[in-house]
């Protein structure tokens, strides 16, 4: 992924639901959970309003981040400033103001080949 890409939240949501081992991190601009050899990452849903995404270490939560998906105009995902990492920020855009709201860096850029219109399952 040399050239950034945009897409809508739910194309995005539905390919990182199948890519949980290729998060580095993820955040808000207050926040941000990081990933170790030992931890994983789960996704849930609170309802359509409210997505979660959790940090285990084994049964224990580590962290957590509640994604709200209503306010996110777009996802724009490009190469980040370390070798091997992609950077993902879920945008809410009105039309004075511009804001990353949350990201999600990953081992790899989007790839739609990798889409499934079905359950997700796990890539890597």
């Amino acid at each position: 992924m040399d050239d950034p890409v945009t897409l809508p939240f739910d194309t995005f949501w539905n390919w990182l639901l199948s890519h949980p081992d290729c998060i580095l991190r993820a955040g808000t601009p207050e926040a941000v959970l990081y990933d170790d050899e030992y931890l994983h990452w789960v996704f849930a849903a609170e309802g359509p309003e409210t997505l979660l995404v959790q940090v285990f270490h084994g049964k224990r939560v580590m962290g957590e981040l509640f994604v709200a998906p209503e306010p996110i105009s777009y996802v724009q995902g490009a190469a980040g400033n370390q070798e091997g990492e992609f950077v993902f920020e879920c945008v809410a855009e009105t039309e004075s103001d511009r804001m990353a709201t949350y990201f999600f860096v990953l081992t790899h850029g989007y790839d739609a080949a990798q889409e499934s219109p079905h359950a997700p399952q796990r890539v890597h």
